[in-house]
């Protein structure tokens, strides 16, 4: 972290942590972030599911959500970046405060409630985006707090928005919208993702569909989730969202209502991540999500069965030049061990998770 990143998030962390969240999207826009280099080399270069990506660090939907700095963020080092969550409807999202710094911890706690400007603002900036950087943009959908069909915003937003996009997730983990998470039920996620595929086929071209999940499942409903995933052959699962979980925390904001991230997350998600590795017999790509804030983070989510992974609440705590940090210090973990290809080290550490 360089000076000038110091002072900035010294400066942003005396202003209330969505108010600064706003500030630094702004700085993004108008160019006055220092941004890193691409990173990349033999062993950091990859492909997944079909996407080619010059390292496997990505960025986790929430950072940008009105997709505002897509340009910006394909400049920052990351391998893949995902914004939203996007719903067909703009919306202002629960009352505020809904964002707090959980700084003893290293942790944040968010109960936005898929605030956003809509599907249709998205799909204008996303069209406009550059393509001179190959670094693929997906997009995270999201459904209406007071829609009477929530699968059916899912399709509304996949249809609208797919054509500009690398690929699109289906968000049924977020904690802050009420009985969202009912759609991971069997049933009703077999229903849900089934229409979102079908709404693919009459696409120009084929995006890659993710299901993001929570990491507070159960052993059984992990099981479910996972064998409706393989059913209607969905392309990858990121795992995991937020938890609503509040185990061990010290900072006095542990009893906000709303999602927990950050490294809190870390161990939780991990094993998630990895019990779904064994689950789907290493056949189901995986994405990595919860807590990353090192190189050696990044490393251990790859050994318990993520192909690549994504982080978003460190960098409240790190800056962006944590994106390179992480991605030099990745290659140099998979050189140590004697990795040719990160896909080479995808599950080799799982059986320590299980």
């Amino acid at each position: 972290m360089n000076l000038i990143e110091k002072i900035g998030l010294k400066l942003l962390h005396q202003v209330d942590p969505e108010r600064s969240h706003s500030l630094a999207l702004m700085a993004m826009k108008a160019g006055v972030v220092p941004m890193p280099g691409i990173v990349t080399s033999d062993r950091l270069k990859t492909t997944f599911c079909g996407m080619e990506m010059t390292n496997p660090v990505g960025l986790a939907a929430g950072y940008d959500k009105n997709a505002t700095v897509v340009d910006a963020l394909t400049q920052a080092g990351f391998g893949f970046i995902e914004v939203g969550a996007v719903t067909p409807r703009p919306q202002p999202g629960n009352p505020k405060p809904r964002l707090f710094r959980l700084t003893e911890d290293q942790a944040v706690i968010n109960r936005f409630g898929f605030n956003n400007e809509g599907m249709e603002a998205a799909a204008a900036r996303l069209t406009r985006r550059s393509r001179r950087r190959p670094v693929p943009v997906g997009l995270n959908l999201g459904a209406n707090k007071d829609s009477k069909d929530r699968a059916a915003d899912y399709v509304h937003v996949f249809k609208t928005c797919a054509p500009y996009v690398d690929f699109a997730t289906v968000n049924v983990s977020s904690p802050n919208t009420e009985k969202l998470r009912d759609l991971q039920g069997a049933d009703a996620l077999r229903g849900l993702l089934s229409d979102v595929l079908a709404a693919r086929e009459g696409q120009d071209k084929y995006t890659p569909v993710f299901l993001k999940i929570a990491p507070d499942l159960t052993d059984a409903e992990l099981t479910e989730v996972a064998g409706v995933a393989q059913e209607v052959d969905v392309d990858a699962i990121i795992a995991t969202n937020t938890t609503l979980s509040r185990d061990g925390l010290k900072s006095p904001f542990k009893r906000e209502a709303g999602g927990l991230s950050g490294h809190p997350l870390f161990e939780r998600s991990t094993r998630v991540l990895a019990r779904l590795s064994e689950l789907t017999d290493s056949t189901m790509p995986l994405i990595g999500v919860g807590g990353i804030a090192s190189a050696e983070d990044a490393y251990q989510k790859i050994r318990a069965g993520a192909s690549i992974v994504q982080l978003y609440s460190s960098l409240a705590y790190k800056g962006l030049s944590l994106v390179e940090d992480i991605a030099l210090g990745l290659d140099v973990l998979l050189e140590r061990d004697g990795f040719a290809h990160v896909a080479d080290a995808v599950g080799t550490g799982r059986r320590d998770w299980l």
